[in-house]
């Protein structure tokens, strides 16, 4: 599990405001995520070269995606759902490059994801319908008062676990996929001739790994876009 610790890049000590390996791959994310996005299309062609098609195509995606889900209404929180994205895929990714970090296997960068998340959506719900907004936890479907009740306390108790769940989500599978990987790679020199075997899994685990990573940015995402659309349109 040491391919999981945050050291600091310079000293000994970690410390509130130490720069560490974590920081300096949310760096490089960032950086990667610009000369993916800004460069490409910086001067955009009618026909688009290859680089700015890929840029387009992550736009296009994550436009859709908001536009499905929320409508109309949701296009103003564009831009910090594609943030959301662009910032987790280009993480998940870049941490399985060899000697890489992995920032979001960590849940403290995965949980402060969520919880903006989670304080923006209930600010944007309350400013949005006042106190009616507590009436989303109300199933008034229910038969009978006493059944809307105990729904009431489920429902109220499962919204203030999405960070939770959000955060683990994307962390725990980022660390379980890498933790595997480490241990098919600890068989290779084991097992010596014989260690063309393990290699061979894990070829077909860092494909898989690769699915992983994207996928985990869509659903992040997509998960963000249904708990905006419960604070825009109350259902």
């Amino acid at each position: 599990m040491e391919q999981f610790t945050i050291r600091p890049l310079f000293g000994d000590e970690v410390g509130l405001f130490t720069i560490t390996n974590s920081t300096l791959w949310m760096f490089i994310a960032i950086l990667a995520a610009t000369a993916l996005l800004v460069l490409p299309t910086r001067n955009g062609a009618l026909v688009p070269t290859r680089m700015q098609l890929v840029a387009e195509g992550i736009y296009g995606f994550v436009r859709k995606m908001v536009d499905d889900t929320l409508g109309p209404e949701g296009r103003p929180f564009f831009p910090y759902i594609f943030t959301l994205f662009v910032f987790i895929l280009m993480s998940n990714v870049l941490g399985l490059l060899p000697w890489s970090f992995t920032t979001t296997s960590h849940i403290a960068v995965t949980g402060v994801l969520a919880l903006a998340v989670f304080i923006s959506v209930t600010a944007i719900g309350f400013a949005r319908h006042g106190l009616h907004f507590i009436s989303l936890f109300w199933v008034s479907s229910a038969p009978t008062v006493a059944l809307r009740c105990v729904l009431f306390v489920i429902e109220f108790i499962s919204y203030f676990v999405r960070p939770l769940s959000h955060s683990v989500r994307l962390a725990g599978n980022m660390m379980a996929g890498h933790a595997v990987l480490k241990v098919f790679a600890a068989f290779v020199p084991a097992m010596g001739i014989a260690g063309i075997i393990p290699i061979g899994a894990m070829t077909g685990i860092y494909a898989l790994e690769l699915l992983v990573a994207c996928v985990q940015a869509y659903i992040f995402t997509i998960l963000t876009c249904v708990y905006l659309n419960d604070a825009l349109h109350m259902h």
